[in-house]
Order: structure tokens, then sequence, then C-alpha cells
């Protein structure tokens, strides 16, 4: 089946970092624009951060400039998003998506666009 599959996720202190990766499931990466999207329960999705398919092109939401940062090995098909300075409103379940290019960051963005949604993994941020 094509999709994504995300890993990383777990529970981590407020200031602490994580690394999440987003690997292609049943194709590969070449030329595909690939946004970390994040949900918390009660909340509208996110836009994070997105890596374009002319790498290294890389945008982040402003909530996370500075603090995030998004890669991609397109030879493992794998995309990733470096989290440091963890905040515990950035509890959510991450997941990753695909798209012809990266489209604006934030909430409200045009979901339907994206191709290739896995289930997430899940990020914690608890003392």
């Amino acid at each position: 089946q094509v999709q994504f599959v995300e890993s990383g996720g777990a529970l981590v202190q407020p200031g602490g970092s994580l690394r999440l990766s987003c690997a292609a499931s049943g194709f590969t990466l070449d030329g595909l624009s690939i946004t970390w999207f994040r949900q918390a329960p009660g909340k509208e999705r996110e836009g994070v951060s997105c890596v374009s398919g002319r790498s290294p092109e890389t945008y982040y939401a402003d909530s996370v400039k500075g603090r995030f940062a998004i890669s991609r090995d397109n030879g493992r098909a794998t995309v990733y998003l470096q989290m440091n300075s963890l905040k515990p409103d950035e509890t959510a379940n991450y997941s990753c998506a695909a798209s012809d290019v990266c489209m604006g960051l934030g909430f409200r963005m045009a979901f339907h666009v994206f191709d290739y949604w896995g289930k997430g993994t899940l990020v914690t941020v608890s003392s």
C-alpha cells in the first residue's frame, strides 16, 4: 500500500528534543514536497514544516521557527523532523503527507491537496 509511516514519537520533558521520521512505503520521494503536520485532540491540524522536492528548500511555521529542522534522504525515502526546545502545548499526533509544492503553513490549510497520509506518531511533552 502507498502511504507514509511515521515514527519517533515519545514522551519528552519540556525543553527536550525528539527526531521524527517519515518513511515512504510503496513510492519514492522524487519530485515531492513533504510536509509535517501536527494535531492535538480537539484542535485543528497545523502545518509545521515543509521540505520541497528541490531540496534543500525548507519552510517552517512561525510557531516552530528556530527550534525545528526538516530534512530529507531520498535514497532512504525518508523525511525527518528534528524538534528542539519542545513545549507542552506541542503535544500532538505528528504526521506527514506529500504535495507537488510546499504550501503556506499553519492552520486552515487545503489538506485535500496532500497525498499519502500516514497514521502519525504521538509526541507528548510533559513533566
